[in-house]
Parts: C-alpha cells; structure tokens; sequence
C-alpha cells in the first residue's frame, strides 16, 4: 500500500513537472553562482561530450539559468570549479525563499493535491473545492517548509552546503545516478563532503510538523510515506537540473540547424 501510494505520488510530480515545463516561461534569465571542484577534462574528449557549461568562456565568468526549462527553479544550482566556496547563511535562507514561494510549487502542490483528492487521503478534509484546496494549501506547506528546513534552517545549523553541484560530465546512468543521490550526500562550508544531515532531517522535521493538519495520517506508516515524497521530489528534480544545460545546448544547436536549412 505505501509502496503504491509512493508511485503514484511520483508520476504525479513528473507529471506536475511537464505541465510546468510546458508553459511558456519568461525569458532565460541567468544568475552567478558560487563554484566548487571541476570536472576532469582531456584534449580528446569528443564536442558531443556532456560539459557543465559554455566550454568558450572561463568557468568562473559561466552562469547557469534561474529555471529549468524557463519555468523550474533553479536557484540552489552552482557550477564546479577548482576552488570550493562556501555560501553564507544569509545566501542560504535566500535560496529557500526563492525556492518556497516560486509559483511553479504551486503548480507541484496541485499536482499532489488532485492525487489527495482522487484517493481521499485525509477523508476529514472532505470532497469537491473545498477539500481540494485544504490538500492544495497542506501540499504547499510541505514543500515549502521542507525547502526552507533543508536548504536555509539545517544547513545554517550544521554547516552544511545546500547546493546541488552539477555533475555535467560522464554517461546519462552516472550523472542520474550522481543526482539521485546527492539527497544523501553533500558539502559542508568547510569543502568536506558527508552524509546529507540537512536533506533527511529537515525533512523528517517538516513531516513532524504536519501531523498537526493531517489529522487523519498520523501513523508510523504515513510519516514514512510523507518522507519518501519529500525526499524524492528533491531528488527527481536534481535529475532534471542535472541535464537541463544538455537539454538546452542541443535545443539551441536544432533551432541554429533549422535557420541555416531555412537560408540554403
């Protein structure tokens, strides 16, 4: 039963993701982020090899994009490089802000919302709107609050990083494999890497906190559940940070194919 609740769960964020993805967006804005270790380079790599960034311009002068897509955020992405610098616990709570109160979590709590209400979790909640919005505003409330409890509270109290550092290099299995994982691995502001204290107990703390307007899912097992989707949404969408700049490279080379066909 959880391990079915927790697929469906899934399918619905990668379905609120396509949706989201599917909106025209603003134009790609860029952001400076703070860069850590590189990936190795070689002179024989072949130009189809996956890299971070624009190969042109010195990694220290590249930007990554504000969202994925032009819609998901994309605030707590950094670039690698040779010098690990840490952030401050003033950038830290930044980033939370800005990930906790972008529209497109509303767009996610939706998305977890309709499965709510297909399922009728939480039955006290009740059917039509009103129950609808009562699993929308408690949705939100996870998402949010687990984004400022794992990359501003926690990582501020344990001097922690809560950036997710592009792998960019190697075959598509590794980088998704780099990026699942990093829920469970992280840097510290010392430049050490650990186990992600930050990620599993922020979560576990705002999972704590929403027995108190889930009055139906109290349980052992519902907690669980609760962490699971908390855990996994951070990590799926790493996945989707992870192969954004590939995804773009090659949408930007099939647009500068198709106007020079169209001038032959």
């Amino acid at each position: 039963m959880v391990l079915g609740k927790c697929l469906l769960r899934g399918c619905t964020f990668l379905m609120a993701c396509l949706i989201m993805v599917s909106i025209p967006g603003p134009a790609s804005a860029q952001e400076s982020v703070a860069p850590e270790d590189p990936p190795s380079t070689s002179p024989s790599s072949s130009a189809s090899d996956p890299v971070v960034a624009d190969p042109v311009k010195p990694v220290e002068q590249q930007t990554l994009d504000k969202r994925v897509f032009g819609v998901l955020p994309n605030y707590r992405s950094a670039l690698t490089t040779n010098v690990y610098t840490p952030i401050t616990a003033r950038q830290k709570f930044v980033i939370a802000a800005k990930d906790s109160f972008d529209y497109p979590l509303i767009l996610v709590a939706a998305g977890y919302g309709g499965l709510g209400q297909l399922t009728n979790e939480n039955p006290s909640f009740g059917q039509g709107f009103a129950g609808y919005l009562k699993r929308v505003g408690t949705s939100y409330t996870d998402q949010a609050g687990g984004n400022l409890m794992t990359e501003a509270v926690f990582p501020v109290l344990l001097h922690e990083d809560p950036r997710y550092f592009l792998l960019g290099t190697g075959s598509k299995l590794h980088r998704t494999g780099y990026a699942l994982t990093r829920i469970f691995v992280t840097r510290t502001d010392s430049g050490g890497r650990r186990f992600n204290f930050s990620e599993v107990l922020g979560n576990a703390t705002i999972v704590g906190i929403s027995n108190a307007y889930y009055p139906d899912e109290r349980t052992l097992s519902d907690n669980l559940l609760r962490l699971a989707q908390q855990l996994g949404t951070d990590a799926v969408s790493q996945v989707l940070k992870e192969f954004w700049p590939d995804v773009k490279r090659r949408l930007f080379r099939a647009h500068e194919q198709a106007d020079e066909s169209n001038y032959r």
